[in-house]
């Protein structure tokens, strides 16, 4: 194969052409304050609120109920902490789950220090929460739930709406927040937030074809908030600071194109990983990861026995593909997938796993040369490790 076979869009996602072409000219000719009265400021404000009204389309909201972010990250640290902060009063109990992304993760140790108390619900072997554990963990002391849309390694989207409806019963008339990081959802899943049930969202453009730098954070109206990142009184004071108009009017059109094409993306998408995970599950002692269906269209992760997944992929960027491991090595630890290890997976093999995420401009040619070289590959790395004469 001449070209790159990109099979990780679950990292990043190449900007969409259209979206592009809506930037391009807010770098220059528009280049405006959109917070300055003049006619070119002006024309910035209202292509801000133009992205807004899309956004806030595709989830169902009202405009008012969307703020604009640096990304996922922050959405997600903003929706823990303004959430936390603002009914620390009334209770300062928040509950998660154990195979969150970081940025909730790392957001509850942080608060943990602080004097919150959290509760960390554990999820079956396919990476699934039980509505039924969330119940039995709200206290009345309990503000915020925190579940994301859909996992990040694995790709299993996560019962919230049964979610939604056990926390409304749970809070006996008090308000407990409930916020999802859904930044895997864009393009895959409805994003509509009254069919979820949540009170917040996150999202990060660049994970459905728009700009990176930007994310978006839908607030329900009413919903508790201690604003946290101080200033000027930019996104109705929730967040101080100069808009990111350029990448802003990317996210609006990347959503609202991702909303538009998703049909067409499931569909091109599941099959593209249904034919995947049947080529690569042939292989001896290779496992799926995640639910078998109650997974992301576009995600297909996998461990192996025997091998580190790192090892494999560097042999398939040799070949041109470019996928990712659910391991952390890549970030400099040599402990395995936290999510991986949540699903009860051993950590003798949790070292093992490769995730495979698809995006429009896969074929099925790039899928079956990926499914052709992973078992020679696999039988190569085998053959060198010394883990396959101990255990076989």
């Amino acid at each position: 194969m001449g070209k790159l076979i990109y099979l990780d869009h679950a990292a990043t996602t190449p900007v969409h052409p259209k979206v592009l072409e809506a930037m391009l000219p807010y770098f220059s000719e528009r280049f405006g304050n959109p917070s300055s009265v003049y006619t070119i400021a002006q024309e910035a404000r209202q292509a801000v609120e133009t992205a807004r009204t899309q956004v806030a389309e595709v989830l169902g909201c009202t405009p008012r109920e969307v703020t604009f972010t640096s990304g996922g990250t922050e959405s997600d640290n903003i929706a823990v902490k303004a959430v936390a902060f603002a009914q620390q009063k009334l209770g300062n109990h928040i509950i998660t789950s154990t195979i969150e992304h970081h940025a909730v993760l790392e957001t509850a140790h942080a608060l943990e220090k602080m004097g919150f108390q959290v509760t960390f619900v554990p999820v079956d072997k396919y990476g699934v929460v039980n509505p039924d554990d969330i119940g039995r963990a709200i206290t009345d002391k309990t503000t915020l739930v925190s579940i994301m849309l859909a996992n990040n390694e694995v790709g299993t989207i996560e019962p919230l709406s049964d979610i939604a409806r056990v926390i409304k019963e749970r809070s006996k008339g008090r308000k407990i927040v409930f916020h999802t990081d859904a930044v895997q959802g864009a393009g895959s899943l409805d994003l509509n937030v009254d069919k979820l049930g949540v009170d917040m969202l996150s999202l990060a453009s660049h994970k459905f074809y728009g700009p990176k730098g930007v994310g978006v954070l839908y607030i329900r109206r009413g919903s508790p908030f201690q604003t946290w990142q101080h200033g000027g009184m930019q996104e109705r004071n929730r967040r101080a600071g100069t808009e990111n108009v350029t990448g802003i009017v990317g996210t609006g059109v990347a959503l609202k194109i991702a909303e538009e094409n998703r049909s067409a993306f499931v569909k091109h998408c599941t099959f593209l990983r249904d034919r995947l995970i049947a080529g690569i599950t042939k292989i001896d002692r290779a496992y799926l990861t995640g639910h078998p269906t109650q997974r992301l269209a576009n995600n297909a992760s996998f461990y192996f026995e025997f091998i580190e997944g790192e090892s494999i992929l560097l042999n398939l960027d040799f070949e041109g593909v470019a996928a990712s491991s659910g391991s952390a090595c890549t970030s400099a630890s040599l402990e395995p997938s936290h999510v991986i290890m949540g699903m009860g997976i051993p950590v003798e093999v949790a070292h093992g796993s490769i995730r495979f995420t698809l995006g429009l401009e896969n074929t099925q040619e790039e899928i079956d040369f990926v499914a052709s070289i992973i078992p020679g590959i696999v039988s190569r790395l085998r053959a060198m490790s010394p883990l396959t004469s101990e255990k076989r």
